[in-house]
């Protein structure tokens, strides 16, 4: 077996940071003010007018731009499918040419850091699951592919202007996460992926997607631990999304895992950055003095399509 790790994680936020009173008195949200508070919400990040994800794509890889010279191939994932394409709709119309409509941010991606040597990979039907879903694939990669040094994962989204900045009763943020997948031991090693997928539910409103959260949660993160030989017992950590702290109060108690091991530091500030909360909570606990060696990590994911995903990885 191939071991793989994930290495310099990264991410950028939307322009502005906007506070949750803002947004309820401007109309970017349907759930009250109160509910949202009971959540721990208590900012998120806009992308300014003109914007584009690519640009919080190109931030979020900038900071790590030094650590790209053996990348091979580079997973572009994205939440929203219109962020999968840096053409105009109206160039389209204009002129009936659909290479306005397959003007891809990878192709813009790997040439802005001069990565000529990497073949370019898109994601975009995994809704907030797309992070981890761009792991689980690079993971098979390299475990098909025994040339292959280094996978460049990227996520960026941001809501159309004039969207709510809301759903499934959680705040959004526009912005983008990355970080490096390679056969180095450093960082964090990757010990196991799972995903299920329930395409009946695609068109599922609110209720009925908060309504199969808990047992397709539970369900996939026990296929996860599974799959690395695991208990819940194990984990020292838990990163999820950037979504209401009491589903993760009813979820310990489901799990058996200590409340108190669920780390989400950037909910109240961040909000739910679509894509990329793991990768932001990931980061803060990077630098968080009670993490060891050897601690075991689970990243989780629930998203629209419907769709759920979980990593397990160990600090290395």
């Amino acid at each position: 077996m191939t071991e793989v790790y994930l290495n310099y994680p990264s991410y950028a936020l939307g322009d502005h940071a906007v506070s949750i009173e803002d947004s309820v008195r401007d109309d970017r949200t349907i759930t009250d003010l109160q509910a949202f508070l009971e959540a721990g919400f208590k900012q998120h990040w806009i992308a300014a007018p003109g914007t584009h994800a690519y640009d919080l794509a190109v931030r979020a890889v900038e900071p790590i731009k030094e650590h790209l010279s053996e990348v091979d191939t580079i997973v572009y994932s994205t939440c929203l499918t219109l962020n999968g394409n840096m053409g105009l709709w109206d160039d389209f119309l204009e002129t009936r040419d659909v290479k306005h409509l397959l003007d891809y941010p990878v192709s813009h991606l790997q040439s802005h850091f001069g990565l000529q040597q990497a073949s370019a990979i898109g994601l975009n039907q995994q809704a907030c699951t797309s992070v981890l879903g761009s792991i689980r694939i690079a993971r098979g990669l390299f475990l098909a592919e025994p040339s292959l040094r280094e996978v460049l994962c990227v996520s960026a989204d941001r809501f159309p202007e004039g969207a709510l900045y809301e759903q499934a009763f959680n705040l959004i943020a526009d912005g983008a996460s990355a970080f490096v997948l390679s056969r180095k031991p450093a960082g964090f090693r990757i010990l196991s992926t799972a995903a299920i997928t329930n395409g009946a539910l695609a068109r599922a409103n609110d209720e009925e997607t908060v309504g199969t959260y808990f047992n397709y949660t539970w369900k996939v993160i026990q296929s996860a631990l599974s799959n690395a030989g695991l208990t819940a017992s194990a984990l020292n950590w838990v990163v999820p999304q950037n979504t209401n702290m009491k589903a993760w109060q009813i979820l310990s108690r489901i799990l058996g895992i200590p409340f108190d091991r669920v780390y989400a530091p950037s909910l109240s500030t961040v909000g739910h950055i679509i894509s990329s909360d793991n990768i932001v909570n990931l980061v803060a606990l990077e630098q968080d003095e009670r993490l060891k060696s050897g601690d075991k990590i689970l990243l989780c994911m629930a998203g629209y399509g419907l769709n759920w995903q979980a990593v397990i990885i160990e600090k290395v």
